[in-house]
């Protein structure tokens, strides 16, 4: 019986300390309309991830290409969480809330091939894209009492964590820029120009810099973000070769070393402290 008697007290003890996220659907209205006979209001989505036990830091997170999230109901959340997606429960046991971005509803259009329509650069850099970002931040705070915010941006959604790091400026606690972008491509220069030559000096909160030391993809080249960094930079090392060198797996989404990635993220966010080589 005693056995028996210690299986029931280590369920018991899990279930009763074990964290969950519960997805919930966030709008906010942005003040604008988008329309031309029949008008309709903007609306500005995303999805925050709760903890069960109460928490005031959240991590705002803008996905990669197409950067564009189509948020339609709180369980869009994984397919939007790149390298996150299968590690939430590592925030959760941190006490972070994650947040999935999106874009508003008169910029989210997405076209064939995944192809964004809306939403480039021009957007992203704007003092727009920071005020409809307040809305959300206004939204977690009244509601859920979070009042310590991180921006993280991956691949082309580093556009939005650089340039709303930037316009938010102090008031968010610091950036995350994974896998970021800097090199725009010749055939859709609105993407990702903006940041080729963006002064990462401008930021007035801290920022982490995490890219893969052999990322092979050629809008985000290891080079250029080790040239910009400045004692906050992580870099990744080892995992999988396996897919499209610009896509969601492969060394340019630290395919095999998620897990390890997502823990020096939450070090980071946690501590303030930059864990140069992850993975090894």
């Amino acid at each position: 019986m005693k056995w028996l008697f210690r299986i029931c007290a280590l369920v018991c003890f899990t279930s009763a300390t074990a964290q969950t996220m519960t997805p919930i659907l966030l709008e906010a209205q942005t003040g604008r309309e988008t329309g031309v006979f029949s008008k309709s209001p903007v609306v500005q989505r995303a999805i925050l991830l709760k903890p069960s036990t109460p928490t005031d830091t959240a991590l705002l997170f803008y996905r990669g290409w197409s950067g564009i999230a189509n948020i339609k109901s709180e369980n869009d959340w994984h397919r939007n969480l790149n390298f996150l997606k299968n590690n939430t429960n590592l925030f959760t046991q941190a006490g972070i809330a994650l947040v999935v971005m999106d874009c508003p509803s008169d910029e989210n259009t997405v076209g064939a091939g995944n192809t964004p329509l809306g939403c480039s650069d021009d957007y992203r850099s704007s003092k727009k894209h920071a005020e409809d970002v307040r809305k959300i931040l206004a939204l977690l705070k009244e509601k859920y009492g979070i009042n310590n915010f991180f921006i993280m941006g991956h691949s082309y959604g580093a556009v939005s964590s650089k340039w709303l790091a930037k316009n938010l400026g102090t008031e968010i606690k610091g950036s995350i820029h994974s896998a970021a972008q800097t090199v725009a491509s010749p055939r859709m220069r609105a993407y990702g120009y903006s940041v080729e030559s963006f002064d990462m000096g401008s930021l007035k909160a801290p920022a982490l810099n995490i890219h893969h030391g052999d990322d092979q993809c050629i809008y985000t080249p290891y080079s250029t973000v080790m040239a910009y960094s400045k004692n906050n930079l992580a870099t990744v090392k080892g995992g999988v070769p396996n897919g499209d060198v610009c896509g969601g797996g492969h060394y340019h989404s630290f395919e095999g070393r998620e897990e390890a990635s997502s823990k020096a993220v939450i070090q980071w966010i946690k501590t303030g402290q930059v864990q140069s080589n992850v993975g090894e």
